[in-house]
């Protein structure tokens, strides 16, 4: 698939998919297909694909998270501002989504390049934090195992 202007685009129809397979998860019914195919071991809480997308120029897309002035702190511990290339998609519309950033267990620095985050990735965490997308900016997706989603929770990674 290439990154000229089509009729469609791949990667919106990629997100539009993985966001009807995240609704059709039944939190109280582990065996149903939608389950088994998001998560074969299954796991209550898990409804998420996580991906990466690559802009055109072949580059993964990161988004920054937890963003305050320098003077403000936050009370929470594991709260502190960090840059991530995982996401999980929450809403579509047409070719503009509403992704969460899911934050990475490599401790987080905005400085770090990105390809030191995605090596160094063994557990990804919903934040709460999202941000709004043009589908069609992108050029490729990388779907990712649902297992690197730590199960919900209620807490934090740290």
């Amino acid at each position: 698939m290439s990154c000229k202007d089509h009729d469609f685009n791949c990667v919106c129809d990629a997100v539009r998919n993985i966001a009807d397979l995240q609704d059709a998860v039944e939190d109280n019914c582990p065996t149903s297909c939608y389950s088994n195919l998001l998560n074969p071991a299954f796991a209550p809480g898990r409804d998420t694909i996580p991906f990466i997308l690559y802009t055109k120029k072949g580059k993964p897309f990161t988004a920054f998270g937890n963003i305050r002035p320098d003077n403000v702190s936050s009370p929470v511990i594991g709260m502190n501002a960090f840059k991530t290339p995982f996401f999980r998609v929450n809403s579509v519309d047409g070719c503009c989504a509403t992704l969460e950033l899911l934050e990475s267990d490599v401790e987080p620095d905005c400085r770090k390049d990105v390809e030191d985050i995605i090596c160094g990735t063994e557990r990804l965490f919903r934040t709460n934090n999202c941000i709004e997308v043009d589908l069609s900016c992108f050029c490729a997706i990388q779907c990712l195992t649902p297992e690197l989603l730590a199960p919900l929770t209620g807490q934090h990674k740290r």
